[in-house]
Parts: structure tokens; sequence; C-alpha cells
């Protein structure tokens, strides 16, 4: 039936997605579970592959895939992550979080000393929104800059926190407020900034529940000068650059999820053929299949809802919603599938050795990152009774 949904060239970039993280990314699948390295040679197989890139214009990226879209980054985001959860979330950290607000809002000269040596895998983007005491509500963030004396550039201060790829960052994407006197939305810039700036300081890498192979950090903002050329779109400007890339990188989680689902599903629906019960196998009990039957089905549902945002967006359309829905159910799908297929194994999922226990760590992050379900749900709700007319469809 996918034929249906995707196209041909769809499906053959799947293949090859797929065949390139079972013949690259697969070897070393153990020793990131067990020593958690953070392994930029393996992003910049990924960067050579071309699969930084499908999310930008072929002017800025690399390889045959520049261009293609938010459809074809939810497909490298869910097969990467169906191998290395945490790699794909360092991988779209530093091409997409970091990538799109440059490609979208960057002068030429900032595309090529920023962007472009991260598509190439030379260079690790991140990007600074969330801090110690602000998550969801970025307007209200404590982190700021204001004009240098020499009116050259601005001196920032403040401290990041749960930024991925932070202390290996080589540059970053910054949030802050600059004019304290307005509404923050209409105060807040995004400034690129570099990890040898001084002032500059990774406080601590933080330990994670799940993610093996990613770098979690707070960071630490003293007195950093950021010439004007840093600047990126603009003074005052950085809001609406939040709430352009949370759009596109909404969409893309909901891709990882499907990636931490599907190995479950599969797993579970292998294992109650396998696994003998009572003289049969365990799928012949309706206590199983029926599991296995929601499992599936919640798995389809939150595939349809990722493609209808990403091809909203790559139509041009404004996916506030779409974006909100897609990673509400594509999250909550992961940990209910995962939890399910943990059930189906009993004592074997929970064993460490078996994968089942890590596909539910990894999931477990992605109800809260890149915008809690419950803020999601707010802004579902808000886009519907902002549009409705009498008719929903």
């Amino acid at each position: 039936m996918n034929h249906i949904f995707y196209s041909e060239e769809e499906l053959a970039f799947r293949d090859e997605v797929r065949a390139f993280c079972e013949r690259e990314l697969a070897p070393y699948e153990d020793e990131i579970q067990k020593t958690n390295p953070f392994r930029r040679d393996l992003l910049q197989k990924i960067a050579q592959a071309g699969y930084m890139s499908v999310h930008h214009p072929p002017e800025v990226g690399i390889g045959k895939h520049c261009g293609k879209g938010l459809v074809y980054e939810t497909i490298v985001a869910e097969e990467i992550s169906a191998v290395i959860a945490g790699l794909d979330m360092a991988r779209m950290a530093s091409a997409t979080l970091f990538g799109k607000p440059v490609a979208r809002f960057g002068t030429p000269e900032q595309i090529e000393k920023y962007l472009k040596p991260v598509l190439r895998g030379e260079k690790i983007g991140a990007i600074g929104i969330t801090e110690p005491n602000v998550g969801s509500d970025t307007a209200r963030m404590e982190t700021h800059a204001e004009i240098s004396k020499d009116g050259k550039g601005f001196v920032l201060n403040g401290k990041k926190y749960y930024i991925t790829n932070g202390s290996q960052a080589d540059f970053l994407c910054v949030f802050a407020i600059t004019d304290n006197t307005v509404n923050p939305r209409k105060g807040m810039t995004a400034f690129i900034v570099e990890k040898t700036m001084p002032g500059f300081t990774t406080v601590k890498d933080i330990d994670l529940m799940g993610m093996a192979g990613s770098r979690v950090s707070e960071l630490a903002f003293k007195d950093v000068f950021i010439s004007n050329d840093q600047l990126l779109g603009g003074i005052n400007n950085g809001f609406g650059i939040l709430m352009d890339e949370l759009d596109s990188e909404r969409v893309a989680i909901a891709g990882e999820c499907l990636g931490y689902a599907r190995p479950a599903l599969e797993s579970a629906i292998t294992y109650s053929k396998e696994r003998i019960q009572f003289k049969r196998p365990i799928k012949d009990f309706e206590g199983i299949n029926f599991k296995i039957a929601d499992m599936a089905t919640d798995f389809e549902a939150a595939r349809l809802l990722t493609l209808k945002a990403a091809r909203a967006y790559d139509n041009g359309e404004r996916i506030t919603k779409e974006a909100a829905m897609a990673k509400i159910f594509a999250s909550e799908m992961a940990i209910r599938v995962c939890d399910q297929a943990l059930q189906i194994l009993g004592g074997r999922g929970y064993e460490k050795e078996h994968k089942i226990e890590r596909y539910y760590r990894d999931a477990r992050l992605m109800t809260m990152g890149g915008g809690t379900v419950e803020i999601l749900r707010y802004l579902t709700q808000r886009e519907i009774y902002k549009k409705f007319d009498g008719k929903y469809w």
C-alpha cells in the first residue's frame, strides 16, 4: 500500500537510506549503546551520503538529494532512528534545527561560512532555545543581548539548557532578548555563535535516560561579544525565526518516532509467531494478536499524519496545526507501541540485551522535546478555533 502514499522515487530513497544504515551505522549500534561515544565520523558519513542536505536547496547542500524537502527528511529521520536514535538526534540538531534557520534567514556569507560546512559534515551545529527556567514558554527567555558600546555588535549573557549537540557544536543559533521594553515576541533576536568565542562555556553534559550517542548540554554565555555579521535575520526578528523552525522540527521528530516504533512492532510480531505456549504460538491468542492489531493501526495512523504535515510544508503551506498533531500522535504512539511490544516479549523485552527497552527509553523523550504534548494540544485547539467557520472538513 505504500505506493499510494509515497512516490516510486521516495520508496527508492527509503531503500537507499535503509541499506546505508544497515551497512554504515548498524555495526556501531552496540558500541554506542554501551560506551556512549559522540561519533563525528558517523555524522560525516551521513553528510557525505547527502542525508544532511535533503531539507536544503541544491545551492546549499551536497549530493543528489538536495532540495527534496521535508518528506525526505522524515524518511531519513525514521531510518536512522530505527538503528541509532541518538545519532539521528545529533544529525537533526545539526542539519535541521541549526541548518534551517541559517538557510532561510542567513545572508549568503553566513550560509557559506556556517551552513555549508555543517551540511558537509565538517562542522557540528546546534540551536539554543531552552533555558534552566524557560521551556515551553519560549517568549519568556532570560538570555539577553545588548548592543556593544562601540556599536559593532552585541554582548550576550545567559544560560541555555538541554541543548542537543551543545558541548560538541562548532556553531550555534542562539536566541536572546534584545529589547525588554516590548512584548518578548517583538524583542527577540537570533545570533550565530562560534564555540571558540571568549565567554562561551559548556557547564556540563546531562545524563539521559536514553539517546546514547548524543550530547545534551548546559551552556553559559558571559559577556560574549557577537559581531553584527553574526546577527541572523535582523534585530528583533528572532521569534518569527524560532516559530518557523519549530513547525518543521516537530514533523521531523514525528518521523524519528516512527523509527522507534517500527522495529519494536516488528520484534513483537516476529516473537509472537515464534514463542510457543500451551502448544501454540502466542499470536493465536487474542490477548496478543489484538495488541498487534492496535500497535499496527497506531503506527499507520502516525505515518499518515506525519506524511500529511510534511507534504503540506513542502507545498508551502503553514502547518502549525498539522505539525502539532503529527508530533502529539507519533510521540505518544511510539511509547504505546514500545510498551506493548515489551509486554508481548515479557521478560525477554525487559532484558538489557534486547532492543525493546532501548526503543522505549529513546521514545520516551519525544513527548517533551521539541514542544511538550500539552503545549502542542494547546496549539492544535487554538488553530482549530481560529479557522473554524462551521465546517471542519
